[in-house]
């Protein structure tokens, strides 16, 4: 992007947005013209700060830690020297909410009061409240942070459990809802899908002793290049296998590419048939609006570490649909099963009997009943503290934010190629996001020319920019709508710009020794993840 220089008076925020609309449709139409002329308009940093004023949600900023530049670079966690004043401090530009969200600065008063509750209480502190504690007791701090989530993926209380990490959940459901008989043996699922969801499947279809090759159907991008699916495709493929399906599985949204699914769709499409689907939404909660519930969702399974902020490794949770929790004590009594298959543990059981030790197991009625081992209260408390900030606003605004962010990040990015085309040069990247703001959510990936992403990314790291990268060409540029800026993403933008003009010239750095970051190990993130 040739950026533009600051002009003293600013537009107006509504005819910012409204141009970002307008530029963006401009685009579409230059993309199918030979003219090189450039289009749109040129995008100011006052304009950036002017749509930052004109947010609803700048507030929820402050709520986070924001690493500096010099945090990011120091080789210790603590000052060792001058510290630098607080005024004079720059903030990171941190666009990789996707991967692993920032801290919220409530995390630590949770995690401490918790602490503080064990080391005063004991046992005790299972079942005691106390009047100067913002975390629950220890028996039923899931219960919690259960309820709290509900309205950020659409479902009612009895259908969320926070428990597990996601891979171990989704083994959980795999174990309830993937039931193969001779004639429904088979479990479609997207060929680009993360790793471990296809390590779950693989190795629950060899438990049952059957071949993945045979009881695998990989949905596989048309167009290898762009790596994204169809909605139609994805219904074709269901209609090809469904006399042999026993179940679906597929990502909210797409981690490589930040694809939406058209969840709603591909949900009725399958109960059609009669076959069970399950969703991963790592990369959907707290990213777009979620409606479980009503979308007749059979199960779903989720981290919270990224758009949740809860932390590395942070607890995960799970959905699980009111008509597949229902327990009939009745046919308990008679002999009968009374409940869905699961594998079972002690704190799935009935609440009124799980301390009389008891080993007729009886579940809680819902997703609770889907619980294994008792939770790490420890590990709820940082996800206690960001559901209260998602608490101050709602889905509806998150989402509204991140749309309108992300369309800006878009058209200047769309800008950038478009100008190196004007000016002769080839295009250095393309997006692979779709373009549709109902077919993406926060993220952005842009795929580089090859031999450019070392370059870029050592350019990126040294001027504070922190972003993700998958290998070989990509860089996935998330815009967390509770914390990022308009500003940020213009600063961005052009940062971006010329580390690719300085990497496609040749003049990129040695990023030999340079570390993930300055002053790191002679590894870059990419291999280190």
């Amino acid at each position: 992007m040739q950026v533009a220089s600051e002009v003293a008076n600013s537009h107006g925020t509504h005819s910012s947005l409204g141009r970002v609309c307008s530029a963006l449709q401009q685009h579409r139409r230059y993309e199918t013209q030979s003219s090189k002329e450039p289009v749109g308009q040129e995008y100011t940093k006052n304009e950036a700060l002017a749509l930052d004023a004109s947010d609803t949600l700048r507030h929820l900023r402050s709520e986070f830690i924001i690493p500096t530049k010099d945090d990011l670079s120091r080789k210790t966690l603590s000052y060792t020297g001058v510290k630098i004043p607080e005024a004079q401090e720059q903030p990171c530009i941190y666009l990789c909410g996707n991967s692993l969200g920032l801290q919220p600065r409530r995390t630590g008063d949770r995690v401490s009061t918790h602490l503080r509750a064990w080391a005063t209480k004991g046992v005790f502190g299972h079942f005691l409240a106390h009047e100067d504690s913002n975390v629950p007791p220890f028996v039923n701090i899931d219960e919690v942070a259960a309820e709290r989530m509900t309205p950020i993926v659409g479902a009612s209380a009895s259908e969320v459990a926070v428990m597990e990490t996601l891979s171990a959940n989704l083994h959980l459901m795999l174990a309830s809802f993937y039931r193969p008989t001779k004639e429904k043996y088979k479990i479609i699922l997207e060929g680009k899908a993360f790793p471990s969801d296809h390590y779950a499947v693989e190795s629950q279809i060899r438990h049952h002793g059957l071949d993945p090759e045979q009881a695998m159907v990989l949905i596989e991008p048309p167009n290898p290049i762009q790596a994204t699916v169809t909605t139609t495709q994805i219904l074709s493929i269901i209609d090809e296998n469904a006399s042999t399906t026993a179940l679906i599985l597929l990502p909210g949204v797409q981690y490589y590419t930040g694809q939406f699914f058209d969840i709603p769709t591909i949900t009725a499409h399958a109960h059609s048939y009669g076959i069970a689907i399950g969703w991963d939404l790592a990369h959907a909660v707290g990213n777009v609006e979620l409606h479980l519930h009503d979308w007749n969702v059979d199960f779903a399974v989720w981290c919270s570490y990224k758009y949740l902020n809860s932390g590395p490794g942070a607890i995960a949770g799970l959905f699980v649909h009111d008509r597949h929790g229902q327990v009939d004590r009745q046919a308990m009594d008679e002999g009968k099963d009374g409940f869905r298959p699961r594998l079972s543990g002690w704190w799935g059981g009935d609440k009124a009997t799980r301390f009389q030790m008891g080993n007729r197991f009886v579940p809680i009625p819902g997703a609770a009943g889907f619980q294994v081992g008792n939770p790490c209260a420890l590990a709820i408390c940082p996800l206690l503290a960001s559901l209260e900030i998602y608490g101050l606003t709602s889905m509806t605004a998150v989402r509204s934010k991140s749309i309108t962010l992300t369309n800006y990040l878009e058209e200047l990015l769309y800008r950038s190629s478009a100008q190196a085309l004007a000016n002769g040069r080839d295009e250095v990247y393309t997006i692979i996001t779709p373009p549709e703001t109902a077919g993406r959510g926060a993220q952005l990936s842009i795929r580089l020319k090859p031999g450019l992403l070392e370059g870029v990314m050592a350019d990126l790291e040294e001027q504070g920019v922190v972003v993700d990268e998958r290998r070989p060409d990509v860089i996935r540029v998330a815009p967390a709508p509770l914390y990022n800026t308009f500003s940020e993403v213009w600063s961005f933008v052009a940062i971006f710009d010329e580390a690719c003009r300085k990497a496609y010239k040749g003049q990129g750095h040695d990023v030999k020794g340079l570390g993930a970051l300055a002053g790191g190990e002679d590894k870059g993130w990419s291999q280190i993840k």
